[in-house]
């Protein structure tokens, strides 16, 4: 068995390893760190969760050792696709460059430009950034990319998805030819393809893993939901969340749920905090500061349920979660293995729960067909035992007071019709009150919207009772 020991890496880094208790390396990392050090581009494929990020790092310290980086001209550069993702590279170059001279810049939204100009300003060795964030630095005359040495691009089917691509190509056009490049990505789609051909050269491929797969420790399952009425699913589907999280018991130590919109996020996680779960959310809307408050209480374990968005579905590096939740079936089908591949990390075991209702039928299909397996289903605990009960929380009581109200107005009806018939006609009011009628009638007409409905009603006019100024109007008309 292959132990880090055996890959050549510097000692000061194999002792920073070892602090760390790892003594076997991953199988991406056994694969990508030999022709990292030789100098050759790697093309890592493998699923989230696989260790990706130390197979380019540890070999990155390891080549970067000697040397020193001037003022604005970093030696080597890692994209990311979020700022969460980022921060967890910068924490793992900490965690094995402890040892060693090597300097780092964090460059992600969120933060003051003026704080991280002060530090390209004194050289870096690694620069760590979201690809807008470096263009906006770059731009601005504040970066030069001609002495990078060494690129990484960390999940790049992640920046296809979030739209990067563009910004990629442009990077890649800004750093030397000469470079060496690591290029991770969990899926392969055809742009990722094509990007890898036109900017690698005679890359090492690795791939530890079939791609698009969920990793064989996590036990999977789903719920088919359907609410009892249009305007109650909502509230019902956010019921069978808090139903299923009960159902798990003290094996749910903490937990990750996913929405699809950020709108959701916040709902379920205030639905969740009305209810008395320990739970907050994050998405991308959210300030900097508060999503990293937020993720280090999580891992701490101050916080129980972190209800999120797919920003935090890619890399987060949170070993322990014994649970993730699918809220929404994601509308990718490749956004489910990242979404469940935040549990069951590291070889220890971990459940994945999604909810499923009709009209994301289509999706859920697409996710069976990528795992090329069916999901098993489970049963609805709010229906376990008994059927019945799901029926009463219907409103129950609103249907007799309709149907009453239905049945009196139809019991009604004959007795209207029956009024005409008797002897006297309504039809033949008395001569003196008849204009009067028509009059009231037609103006009644009118004002209900009834213009012109009536075109066979009488029209009265004024007779012998018109102003004498009218009369004379119409006699100087004449005359003239």
């Amino acid at each position: 068995m292959t132990k880090f020991s055996d890959l050549k890496l510097d000692p000061k880094v194999l002792k920073a390893i070892e602090e760390t208790g790892y003594e076997t390396p991953t199988p991406i990392q056994a694969g990508a760190i030999p022709p990292a050090l030789e100098g050759r581009d790697v093309l890592g494929i493998a699923q989230t969760g696989t260790g990706k990020t130390a197979s380019f790092t540890l070999p990155m310290i390891t080549m970067l050792k000697r040397g020193r980086a001037r003022a604005r001209m970093p030696r080597s550069l890692v994209l990311c696709p979020t700022r969460e993702l980022a921060a967890q590279v910068a924490e793992n170059f900490d965690t094995y460059a402890k040892h060693t001279k090597l300097t780092k810049a964090l460059l992600i939204g969120g933060v003051s430009f003026k704080e991280q100009d002060q530090l390209i300003d004194k050289g870096v060795d690694v620069l760590i950034a979201t690809p807008g964030r470096l263009l906006d630095h770059f731009e601005r005359g504040k970066l030069i990319l001609s002495d990078v040495k060494v690129m990484v691009v960390d999940e790049a089917d992640r920046m296809l998805d979030m739209g990067f691509i563009p910004d990629i190509e442009k990077i890649f056009g800004l750093t030397p030819f000469t470079r060496q490049t690591l290029f991770f990505s969990a899926t392969m789609a055809s742009e990722i393809e094509r990007i890898t051909s036109t900017f690698l050269s005679n890359p090492a491929r690795i791939e530890v893993a079939r791609q698009a797969t969920a990793s064989e420790t996590i036990e999977q399952g789903v719920v088919m939901f359907k609410g009892s009425r249009r305007d109650r699913a909502d509230s019902e589907k956010r019921k069978l969340l808090r139903a299923l999280i009960d159902a798990e018991g003290e094996t749910c130590t903490n937990a990750i749920i996913f929405c699809n919109r950020k709108m959701d996020v916040d709902v379920v996680a205030k639905s969740l905090k009305k209810y008395g779960y320990d739970a907050a959310p994050i998405h991308g809307d959210l300030d900097q500061s508060q999503r990293t408050k937020t993720l280090e209480g999580f891992r701490e374990g101050t916080i129980r349920l972190l209800v999120a968005s797919d920003v935090a579905a890619r890399g987060l590096d949170i070993p322990a979660v014994s649970h993730v939740f699918n809220f929404d079936v994601p509308s990718h089908a490749e956004d489910y293995v990242h979404r469940i591949g935040r549990t069951g990390r590291a070889g220890r075991s971990g459940k994945a729960v999604m909810i499923c209702n009709p009209r994301d039928e289509k999706y859920f299909e697409a996710v069976e067909k990528l795992l090329e397996k069916e999901i098993p289903r489970i049963e609805n605990p709010l229906a376990q035992g008994k059927p019945e009960q799901v029926q009463e929380d219907a409103p129950a009581e609103e249907k007799p007071k309709r149907s009453r109200s239905r049945s009196r107005k139809k019991d009604e009806a004959p007795t209207a019709d029956a009024a005409p018939k008797t002897d006297t006609p309504k039809s033949e009011p008395k001569a003196d009150a008849k204009p009067e009628e028509k009059k009231t009638d037609n103006r009644t007409k009118r004002g209900r919207g009834g213009r012109g409905r009536d075109r066979d009603d009488q029209v009265v006019g004024m007779g012998e009772d018109a102003p004498s100024f009218i009369l004379k109007s119409f006699a100087e008309r004449r005359a003239g």
